[in-house]
């Protein structure tokens, strides 16, 4: 893991005509990397979309949280990231063991290995009674493309998104990360033209990370001097999973099931999706719950 902390940048440009995010998810990246094992083009998708998770959970407020949801054609199957207000990111991906051969730069076949047909689907809860939710065609797999497409369609506003991953050749991660730069109301012709330059020759998020770039200065090379920031925050991996969590699922399945599961196997065995955490519940733990699932006895 990188010795630099990950962290997240908010802040705005161009007399706050211009919203901006960066971070740097590089330690984040590998926690997810060696929790589900994934080879190097599936680490790079999981975890450009989990920076991409980062940046929009950090424009959420409160107990508000998000899940993204990339749904592509590829052999990767689907990719799935939470995250939240506070700085939390987990994730996982249907298939850890992707790993495809470079595409024609050279790069990680990150577009391979989604797929260039399918979804990304965004779920916001915003604690209201129903959840907000997204949907957008894949444009290209390469996921920022992606990203900058679903901003412009689902959510109206014009937006570019870098994200990116550099992968050791023993697999770990050595930089990652991304940003986000939103053009609000009020922007001029000449000053989106002058943005668009900027973003036009701007290296990748992650050339600019291994030259020892923060993500502040990721944001100045992308909007300029007058980068005006408001709030930078820790990113961390979590996951909100727990055995009484685990529990409570298991009790929810109903004294038929739980019966059975003494009956045939005498044990559990669950394993969490998003970090791998496997939890074991022996007889005595499900006669515990079994007693919990049965029905109160009538007055």
């Amino acid at each position: 893991m990188s010795s630099e902390q990950d962290y997240l940048v908010r802040g705005t440009a161009f007399g706050d005509k211009v919203r901006v995010l960066a971070v740097r998810s590089t330690n984040l990246t590998d926690e997810l990397r060696r929790r589900h094992n994934t080879l190097p083009t599936a680490t790079a998708a999981l975890g450009r979309t989990a920076a991409a998770g980062a940046l929009m959970g950090a424009m959420l407020k409160g107990k508000e949280k998000l899940t993204i949801q990339v749904k592509g054609d590829g052999p990767l199957g689907q990719i799935v990231v939470d995250a939240n207000a506070d700085g939390d990111v987990r994730g996982y991906v249907d298939h850890p063991d992707v790993h495809l051969a470079s595409n024609s730069q050279g790069k990680l076949d990150v577009a391979g290995a989604v797929g260039r047909s399918g979804y990304l689907h965004i779920i916001k809860d915003l604690g209201l009674r129903d959840p907000y939710r997204g949907s957008v065609p894949l444009i290209s797999g390469e996921l920022a493309e992606d990203f900058t497409y679903y901003f412009a369609t689902s959510e109206q506003t014009p937006s570019a998104v870098g994200l990116g991953v550099l992968v050791d050749t023993d697999g770990s991660v050595i930089q990652a990360g991304g940003f986000i730069v939103q053009l609000l109301p009020g922007l001029t012709d000449g000053e989106i033209t002058q943005l668009e330059r900027r973003l036009s020759v701007m290296p990748p998020v992650t050339a600019l990370l291994d030259q020892g770039e923060s993500p502040e200065e990721l944001l100045r090379i992308a909007v300029g001097e007058d980068l005006k920031v408001m709030e930078t925050m820790p990113i961390r991996f979590a996951c909100k999973c727990s055995k009484e969590r685990v529990g409570a699922t298991l009790v929810s399945l109903g004294e038929h099931e739980l019966r059975q599961l003494i009956e045939d196997d005498e044990q559990a065995e669950v394993i969490c999706h998003f970090c791998n955490e496997v939890y074991t519940f022996d007889r005595n733990d499900l006669q515990i719950l079994l007693e919990q699932a049965k029905p109160d006895p009538i007055q």
